[in-house]
C-alpha cells in the first residue's frame, strides 16, 4: 500500500487526510482535518499546517480536488483567497507525483470506487450499479454539478460536464409560470437557477408571487432549514418543486449521456436523503414518454460517503498512478 495526501479545496474550507492506495483503488482514508481557507494565505501554508497537526512528515504524493475548472496556468477559486498555479504545485508541496482534478470530477471518482454501503437506494430496481456502461452523476449544491462515469472491462473513465447549465424545461403549468418570472430576472434560465442551493430561493419567491403573498427575504441556508423541517409551508412547496425538477433533470441527463444508472451527489444530497424517496423525484425521473420503461429500469442511488471529495481525490490519484 502507498500513502498519499488527499486534499479537497472549496471556497471556504480545505480538507486534508492521509489515504492509502493500491492496485488502482483507495484502500484507506484517514480522519479528515478541516482548515479555513481564510486563515491561511496559500495552499502551501495550509499544507504545512496540516503536517504540523498530524505531527509527521507528509507523503510525497497527493490527490487534490479544487472547486473550479482545472484549466489554464492560474486557478482562482470563488470566495477563496488562494491562487493555485498547477505547474508549481509539485515544488511548493514537495511531492513527486500528484493529480489535480475538479471537485465534481473527484465526486465521479468517488462514485466509481466507493463500497455499495455508501450508495443509498433511491428509486428504480434495487440492485448495484452496473459493472459496465454509463453512470450519470448529478449534484445540487452551490451550483448544479454534473458528470458521468464510463465503466468497461474493469476500468473506468470520469467525464466532467457543464450539464447544470442546460436550459430549464418546465413540465407543467406552474413551472411555466415560474419560468416566466425567472426569465424577467435572468433572461436565460438554466437548470442551475432552479436545481441548486440558491435555486430554492428562486422557487420560493416565484411561488409567493404566483400565490399573491408577501415574501420575506431569506438566504438559502435559512430557507433550506425551514423547508426540510416543514416549518414554512411555502418553503415546503418550493422544496417539493425542487425535487420534481431534480428528478426531471437527472432523467434528462441520463438519457442524453446514454446512462444505465444514476447517482445523486452534491452538498445537498445528504440533506435530501430522507426527503427524496418521499417526494415526486421518482415519478419525474421516469416520465420520459416513449422511454419510460427504459428509465424505470435504471437504479438511482445517493452517495452517502461522509467525505466524497477527499475520497475522490485519492481515487483519482490511485486510478492514474497506483
Amino acid at each position: 500500500m502507498r500513502e498519499i495526501v488527499a486534499v479537497d479545496i472549496g471556497g471556504t474550507h480545505a480538507r486534508f487526510a492521509i489515504a492509502g492506495v493500491e492496485g488502482g483503488r483507495v484502500t484507506h482514508l484517514g480522519e479528515a482535518t478541516t482548515l479555513k481557507c481564510a486563515e491561511h494565505a496559500s495552499l502551501q501554508l495550509a499544507w504545512e499546517s496540516f503536517a504540523r497537526q498530524v505531527g509527521r512528515t507528509l507523503p510525497r504524493a497527493a490527490g487534490i480536488a479544487v472547486a473550479c475548472p482545472v484549466q489554464g496556468d492560474i486557478l482562482k477559486l470563488t470566495n477563496n483567497p488562494w491562487i493555485i498555479q498547477p505547474a508549481q504545485l509539485a515544488a511548493k508541496l514537495d511531492v513527486d507525483q500528484h493529480v489535480l482534478v475538479n471537485d465534481f470530477g473527484a465526486v465521479g471518482h468517488a462514485v466509481a470506487q466507493v463500497d455499495a454501503a455508501h450508495l443509498q437506494h433511491l428509486c428504480g430496481p434495487d440492485r448495484p450499479l452496473p459493472a459496465s456502461g454509463v453512470t450519470t452523476i448529478v449534484g445540487p449544491g452551490t451550483g448544479l454539478g454534473t458528470a458521468y462515469v464510463v465503466r468497461r472491462d474493469g476500468r473506468y473513465l470520469v467525464c466532467e460536464t457543464e450539464g447544470g447549465h442546460v436550459d430549464f424545461s418546465p413540465l407543467d403549468m406552474l413551472e411555466d409560470k415560474i419560468l416566466q418570472r425567472l426569465r424577467r430576472r435572468y433572461r436565460r434560465v438554466s437548470t442551475e437557477r432552479v436545481v441548486s442551493g440558491p435555486g430554492l430561493v428562486n422557487l420560493y419567491e416565484a411561488i409567493a408571487e404566483i400565490e399573491g403573498l408577501p415574501v420575506r427575504t431569506r438566504d438559502d441556508k435559512e430557507l433550506w432549514t425551514l423547508a426540510l423541517d416543514g416549518a414554512d409551508h411555502m418553503a415546503a412547496a418550493a422544496l417539493e418543486r425542487f425535487c420534481l425538477a431534480l428528478g426531471a433533470v437527472a432523467g434528462d441527463l441520463a438519457l442524453s449521456q446514454g446512462g444505465n444508472s444514476v447517482v445523486i451527489a452534491g452538498g445537498l444530497g445528504l440533506r435530501l436523503a430522507q426527503h427524496l424517496p418521499r417526494s415526486g423525484f421518482a415519478e419525474r425521473f421516469v416520465a420520459k414518454g416513449r422511454f419510460e420503461s427504459l428509465m424505470a429500469d435504471m437504479p438511482v442511488k445517493l452517495i452517502t460517503h461522509p467525505q466524497p471529495g477527499l475520497f475522490g481525490a485519492a481515487a483519482a490519484f490511485a486510478e492514474r498512478f497506483a
